[in-house]
């Protein structure tokens, strides 16, 4: 993995009247990275996601790309200098089809949107490249059904579809498995972890049983503030994380898979 950044942020910061919702943040997201972020409910974990995506404007700090600052960017120019997210609840139109949705965003990418209403077929290269989309996240046998009479889990694997085709660097999830039940979750994260190195990709999630299994860093925030970072193992066994959320001594190990406590005293944290 590259010692070079591919997003950071420095001293991010927004308030919210006298309420300080995210405060001196220093992220770092590596390239190919796989980074959770977790926390207490209320910790500021969307709103952050916010903040680097441009959906709200800091009140201090900076946001950089590649070593670019992006943080006075517009959402759709973050998205065009490669940076793409998904959001807790779905966006998609239920009438269309995953490859009519997937075609439909690739044409917005390249500044052909006023041609949604030709056939698919017709444009060769880009039915092409929204076909393989679908491929790699295992949606090529529902390619041509109304996304309606899809299953939740499926309708959250085209949400990455559609954040695929604008071609990120940075993919950003916010609680991708949100209401995804429990059997569908994991081939999810599955197809996530199954994605190019050359994404990097920082994602919520509130299942630690997914976060430990997947993601090779994780960033603990609390309070808008990020309280410790590092190795899934490292966290684990982090006393401090510990008391942040349960509020005594207690382990995660057990919950996660990691060290040896005793299953009783495993408990699932909370985002």
């Amino acid at each position: 993995m590259s010692s070079t950044l591919s997003l950071r942020t420095m001293d991010l910061g927004v308030r919210f009247g006298s309420f300080d919702a995210v405060s001196g943040v220093n992220l770092c997201i590596e390239p190919g990275a796989r980074q959770a972020l977790i926390g207490p409910n209320g910790a500021g974990k969307t709103t952050l996601i916010n903040l680097l995506t441009g959906v709200i404007s800091p009140t201090s700090g900076r946001v950089e790309l590649n070593g670019q600052d992006i943080t006075r960017l517009r959402a759709d120019q973050r998205v065009r200098a490669g940076l793409s997210r998904t959001f807790q609840i779905n966006t998609l139109f239920p009438r269309l089809t995953p490859l009519s949705s997937v075609v439909l965003a690739i044409c917005e990418r390249e500044g052909l949107g006023a041609c949604w209403w030709k056939p698919v077929r017709s444009m060769r290269k880009i039915y092409d490249e929204a076909t393989a989309i679908l491929g790699s996240l295992r949606l090529a046998d529902l390619a041509n059904v109304p996304v309606i009479e899809m299953a939740y889990g499926k309708q959250r694997l085209l949400e990455i579809a559609l954040a695929l085709a604008t071609r990120p660097q940075i993919l950003l999830l916010d609680e991708p498995a949100a209401g995804v039940p429990a059997g569908e979750s994991t081939e999810l994260f599955e197809v996530i972890a199954a994605l190019p190195d050359d994404i990097s990709i920082l994602f919520i999630e509130h299942d630690m049983n997914l976060v430990f299994r997947f993601a090779q860093r994780i960033s603990v925030l609390v309070a808008g503030r990020v309280f410790t970072e590092g190795s899934p193992e490292t966290i684990a066994n982090d006393p401090g994380v510990k008391e942040v959320y349960l509020g005594r001594k207690g382990s995660i190990a057990a919950k996660s898979g990691h060290g040896t406590a005793s299953a009783s005293q495993g408990v699932a944290l909370h985002g």
